[in-house]
């Protein structure tokens, strides 16, 4: 029998939010189902298993993020856009750290074509439209900007900011600014 008010996209929403709360490699169906206080054989019905339930987490913070950049994309170009795509990343890093984490879980190629992933690679280059950068650049720029944000915010979270000045806002605020500043006067071979 299933449980009344368990669906699937509950019980993801769940296990986003405990994610979030003791970190993304902790969650699995039988934590999820301790926070129901149900037995682990009736979320069955609903996920098929804990990498199911990893990958569904994984596909709504892609969602979530892609949304957020989007939204705050809007209307926006130049450093103006790089800056406020950027912040998106480390806003919701910091927030949700555990949904951060879920959103670079390893993925099938046909998983990943059907999330919103492909809208995160669709949105950085909207941002490098305004830098009027030529393919392989475009690419090579796509790939720094995720490197630059994902290890900026990988340090941060960890700590790896919070014991020397100046502030890490003001360090990323530069960082932003360099970015800016690389992407007007890319290298040319």
């Amino acid at each position: 029998m299933v449980r009344a008010g368990l669906t699937t996209e509950r019980l993801v929403r769940a296990g986003a939010e405990l994610a979030d709360e003791v970190g993304f490699e902790q969650v699995t169906v039988s934590a999820l189902a301790r926070r129901f206080d149900v037995k682990v054989a009736s979320l069955y019905s609903h996920l098929k298993n804990s990498q199911d339930l990893k990958t569904r987490i994984a596909l709504l913070a892609l969602a979530e993020l892609a949304d957020r950049a989007a939204e705050a994309l809007a209307g926006r170009s130049g450093k103006d856009a790089l800056g406020a795509f950027a912040d998106v990343y480390r806003d919701y890093a910091l927030a949700h750290p555990g949904r951060y984490t879920a959103a670079r879980y390893p993925l099938d190629p046909e998983t990943v074509a059907a999330s919103a992933g492909p809208r995160h690679a669709q949105l950085t280059r909207a941002i490098l439209r305004g830098y009027d950068l030529p393919e392989p650049d475009q690419t090579h720029a796509v790939r720094l900007l995720g490197s630059v944000f994902h290890g900026y915010v990988s340090l941060e979270t960890a700590g790896g900011f919070a014991h020397s000045a100046p502030d890490s806002q003001e360090s990323w605020t530069r960082i932003v600014d360099a970015l800016d500043s690389l992407l007007r006067n890319w290298p040319t071979r």
